[in-house]
């Protein structure tokens, strides 16, 4: 048997020769301490960038909007300044910071309602409660079923036929002499005498097969005016942004609520009439005022206007392992102004976040500028349309994205960071906290990762309660790292939790804990930080709930 001298003599003679090119073509391990980059991250610059992201003449940031578009712009300049490269290709060959994609807005065309030769306009008129579609007028029989009541006591619909028909009823429920609810007997009203009671009466009228369905407001003709003026600036619920044209879940049954004096006309009455005969159901059960019944015509016709947006990303370049990337995200999208006029600001939500990556980003080019860039790619993804169904983040993921998913290690998603929730206010120290969500279920590595960053650099409290398949805020499936773990690609979700202020003209810049953002986007940092410079890549190995 040969000595192990010979074999070292030997290797030593091959290595002289060798040695040279190997080391040439050999990967340089990224041996830059991660703390001098994560300390360039602090909670002035953060205080710097969402003073401008989340002021006023951002106009809350509503996706498709001015507000928005500018916001993307500031985003955009800053990926610029700190030497991010453009990525997204665009037609001219160039490539750009700006991902364009076209939402489509549901919206309502021509709605209105005739009947006893009048025209009725929605929310000048009457509310409609959910969706339908009508494209073409459509006519009815109008008959009328008192409270719209089925249970053990009353039966509103006993030898009436309702099946193709138009129903109206009157709102809330039969009293007793002494005002109590005549259903439960008691003070209490029952469920037909609660405000959402529409929902069990419109149901129950739609198992009987009504066509369409008019609930008489309680409200006299003052206040049903104010109703329609507060529930109008609502309306944008129904102004609904997808990615797809033409396609919404609807159906041709519709609830509204209408006036007294509308109601009259659907039922072939004069208002005086109406009123008489509400007041008599409402006393006696009962009406003398004769036969409820007349006409009605219908149309609810929806349509789409497309929304022009965009999402934002720099991208910087990774050394031996470049084909892959490493994404942070965060939505700079927000939900505009109120009816009322006041902005929305959206400091937390989320601008928080967004700053946050931008901060990371910073960060990151600053390592790559002094030689010590990661070794896989870096892109930082500010989407638009979270507040809308994420749907920045599924146009990325699922249509377009700039880097393929499969060449995608993991999601780091930072939204509302930087507020200490109701949960927290009375644990001491209350802000050295992050919900951290995800983390486990699909990489067993990136849980790791992550539970060790936190260890030895931040050593903040990492609370898993919004992790548990039973949250039932379901949080793991609102916000955009969702589009990414759907296509099992591992995530983190980095969250401080709700407050008072969320989706309120109260979220502003001064109530933002900016040490605690801080705190957070540096643990996101070093999380990154290892996941980009590892020799292997993240195992998907795990598939959690």
């Amino acid at each position: 048997m040969p000595s192990l001298t010979h074999f070292s003599g030997v290797a030593a003679v091959v290595g002289s020769l060798i040695s040279p090119i190997l080391l040439a073509q050999a990967p340089k391990p990224n041996t830059a301490r991660p703390e001098t980059y994560a300390q360039t991250i602090t909670a002035d610059d953060l205080r710097k960038n969402l003073t401008i992201l989340a002021a006023d003449d951002m106009e809350g940031r509503e996706t498709g909007t001015r507000g928005q578009k500018k916001a993307a712009e500031f985003i955009a300049k800053q990926f610029s300044t700190d030497g991010l490269k453009p990525i997204v290709p665009g037609a001219d060959g160039k490539t750009g910071y700006l991902q364009p994609f076209t939402l489509y807005k549901k919206t309502w065309g021509d709605f209105y309602i005739k009947s006893g030769g009048k025209q009725f306009a929605y929310l000048k008129d009457f509310l409609a409660n959910g969706l339908l579609s009508l494209p073409q007028e459509t006519s009815y029989e109008t008959v009328f079923v008192n409270y719209g009541i089925v249970d053990d006591k009353f039966n509103d619909y006993v030898n009436l036929d309702v099946k193709g028909k138009a129903v109206v009823m009157l709102d809330g429920e039969p009293k007793n002499a002494d005002g109590s609810s005549a259903v439960s007997n008691t003070k209490e009203p029952s469920k037909w005498g609660k405000p959402d009671s529409w929902r069990s009466r419109a149901q129950v009228a739609k198992d009987k097969g009504a066509a369409q369905i008019f609930i008489v407001s309680a409200s006299n003709g003052d206040e049903f005016k104010r109703m329609l003026t507060e529930r109008g600036a609502l309306q944008q619920r129904f102004n609904r942004l997808s990615l797809k044209a033409g396609q919404e879940n609807v159906g041709t049954v519709g609830t509204f609520m209408v006036s007294t004096d509308m109601a009259a006309a659907l039922l072939g009455k004069s208002t005086e009439q109406m009123q008489k005969a509400i007041e008599q159901i409402r006393s006696k059960g009962t009406s003398s005022v004769g036969k409820l019944a007349g006409n009605v015509s219908v149309k609810a016709e929806r349509k789409d206007e497309n929304v022009q947006t965009e999402n934002v990303m720099g991208y910087i370049e990774g050394s031996d392992k470049k084909d892959e990337v490493v994404i942070v995200s965060g939505h700079y999208d927000h939900i505009g102004v109120s009816p009322d006029g006041q902005i929305n600001n959206g400091a937390n939500d989320d601008g928080s976040g967004t700053v946050s990556v931008l901060e990371l980003a910073q960060a990151f080019a600053k390592a790559k500028a002094e030689g010590n860039g990661p070794r896989r790619s870096m892109l930082f993804l500010t989407v638009v349309g979270e507040e809308k169904g994420l749907l920045g983040s599924e146009y990325y993921a699922d249509i377009s994205p700039v880097i393929p998913l499969a060449n995608t290690v993991c999601d780091l998603n930072i939204d509302m960071v930087g507020r200490v929730d109701d949960l927290h206010q009375n644990k001491s120290p209350k802000d050295n906290y992050i919900y951290a969500i995800g983390s486990d279920k699909l990489s067993s590595d990136l849980h790791r990762i992550s539970e060790n960053a936190n260890s030895q650099y931040t050593q903040m409290e990492l609370d898993y309660k919004y992790n548990e398949p039973s949250d039932p805020e379901r949080i793991y499936y609102r916000s955009d790292h969702y589009n990414f773990a759907k296509h099992k690609i591992p995530i983190i979700f980095y969250f401080n939790g709700l407050h008072a202020d969320y989706h309120r003209p109260t979220d502003d810049v001064e109530k933002i804990d900016f040490k605690l953002a801080e705190k957070t986007a540096r643990l996101v940092f070093y999380t990154a930080w290892e996941v980009a410079n590892r020799e292997e890549r993240l195992k998907v190995d795990s598939s959690k709930p």
